[in-house]
Order: structure tokens, then sequence, then C-alpha cells
């Protein structure tokens, strides 16, 4: 795939938005952006990309401004040479994306990772975001806690890499795993899957699993800057069949950021947009309404 092109792969039915590509610190960065109004920036986990939030941006860009990009070595992002994918080097691009667009007065939806990620970067560009919106998502070193600490090693350690690596294991399980309401389609599944085509281009879903323990000083940094923007208006949206979160995470997150609105969604999967869009699209119509 050439560093600037969208692959012939891309089904313009399905994901039937402009590809755009803008480098950041050396990385080519694939994004949409979709629109017109008060900006959403749309932040994906792991193993997705852009291509989760394709229902949120064909229902809301009538009225908001949508974008949406995909981490280097996800989605068709293509990273710089050395690139970890590590979440900290992710915030440096997300941080640069702000710069390089000049976002201003943007809500910020991070889903999974999306959310500490995207805090980070909204914590050192102070002013450019005056909203949130928290999908399944955390902001805190999970050290110590024996839930994680199972998970970090099971699926972040290197037996489950390799897995990553040669099988794409990762998508072929938490995509599927992650859907609770209804059965991602085949062509769906195909996006996911095509996008990490490669074991070169898996590494960037392998790592982060194990980055849950492993980069506790950059939770830590998250968390200690979360006073920052605890004023700031937050609708915090939760599947509550989800597996990876728990309720006490939720409500961690609502004591950290106190005017706050939650929707919960009961028999709802890890990737809420994807898994009810049209009741995650209500419930941000319905806040964005309010605020």
């Amino acid at each position: 795939m050439a560093e600037n092109a969208r692959p012939a792969w891309v089904d313009d039915e399905l994901f039937p938005f402009k590809s755009r590509f803008v480098g950041i610190d050396g990385h080519t960065v694939h994004y949409v952006d979709e629109g017109s109004g008060p900006t959403l920036l749309l932040l994906h986990g792991n193993p997705t990309w852009s291509f989760l939030w394709r229902d949120t941006i064909r229902a809301l860009r009538d009225d908001f401004r949508c974008v949406a990009l995909d981490y280097p070595g996800f989605g068709l992002s293509t990273p710089k040479p050395g690139y970890r994918y590590l979440p900290e080097e992710h915030a440096d691009v997300v941080t640069g994306f702000v710069d390089a667009l000049g976002l201003t007065g943007a809500t910020l939806v991070g889903q999974d990772w999306g959310g500490p990620i995207g805090l980070a970067a909204a914590q050192r560009r102070p002013g450019v975001f005056d909203r949130l919106v928290l999908v399944n998502a955390w902001a805190w070193p999970v050290n110590g806690d024996p839930y994680f600490e199972a998970f970090g090693r099971l699926a972040g350690g290197p037996p489950m890499r390799f897995l990553a690596r040669q099988l794409n294991l990762v998508v072929k399980a938490f995509i599927p795993m992650g859907h609770r309401k209804r059965k991602p389609t085949a062509s769906e599944l195909a996006h996911y899957e095509r996008a990490m085509d490669t074991p070169a281009r898996r590494q960037a879903s392998g790592v982060l699993p194990s980055r849950i323990l492993a980069s506790r000083a950059f939770f830590a940094e998250v968390e200690a800057g979360l006073g920052d923007l605890a004023a700031l208006p937050t609708l915090i949206v939760w599947g509550n069949a989800q597996v990876g979160f728990r309720p006490r995470e939720r409500e961690r997150l609502e004591a950290a950021f106190p005017n706050h609105q939650t929707v919960a969604f009961d028999g709802v999967g890890l990737y809420v947009q994807s898994d009810v869009p049209e009741e995650f699209v209500a419930a941000v119509r319905d806040w964005s309404a309010t605020r």
C-alpha cells in the first residue's frame, strides 16, 4: 500500500468518506474529516481504526465536523521506522495531529485506548478541548489490580504477541468478542483483518495489551493531569456486557469528572459505537444538545 493512497479493499459503501493523509513527525497518518459544525475528534482503541466510527460519522456529519484518525500501524496509517506502537507514542502523534489541523473548541471522543491517549493530548494542549466523551475507557495505572495484571500478562505475553503477529489473533478474537448485540459481517471483519494483513502490520495490535502494565509511567502522568480536565462536561458511555472494564472503572471515571452524564447499555460490548450505533449516536446527540 502506498503511504498516501487508499487501498482498493476499502469498500466505498461501508466507508463512504474521503481518505486524507498528513505527515506527523515522520509518520503518514490517515484520517477522515467530514461535515461541519462543532468538532468531534474520534479516537479508536485496539485493534480498530477510523472504520470503527463509520456509523457515527455518517449519522452526525450533518451537524458536527467529525475527524477520525488512525494511529501509526493501525488502519491506513504508516509508521516511521523504529516506531514502537506505545500508547505514549500514540499520544505524541495525536498531539501533533491536533496541532497540524489547528483544532479548537473540540470534543474529545475516546474509546478504549483512545481514552487515555486522547486525555494525554488534551492535557498537553490546554483549551483545545471543551468537552469529553469517554467510551469504555480508563485513565490511570492498573498495576497491582489482579484483574488487569492477569489480562496484561496473558494477552500481553510473548505467546500472545507471537499469535497476534502470525495469525492476526487480536483482530480475530477481539472484534467478535467486543460485539454482543450483533455479529459483525464478514465484510466488516475483513476491513479489520486487511488493515493488518502482514506480520509487520499486526505488531501494533500485539503491543498494546502488554502496555497496560508496562506503560505505568504514562498512565500515572495521565492520572496526574486529570484535575486539569475535571471541570469539562463529560459524557461517559458504557457497555455493561463488555470484557475489559468493570463497573468500578466506570465509577472511577465518574468520580474524576464530576460534571458528567453516564449512559450505560445493558448487553452491549466493548465497541459500543459499532455494537449499537443508533443508540450511541442518540446518546451523543442528546447530550450535546444540553451542553
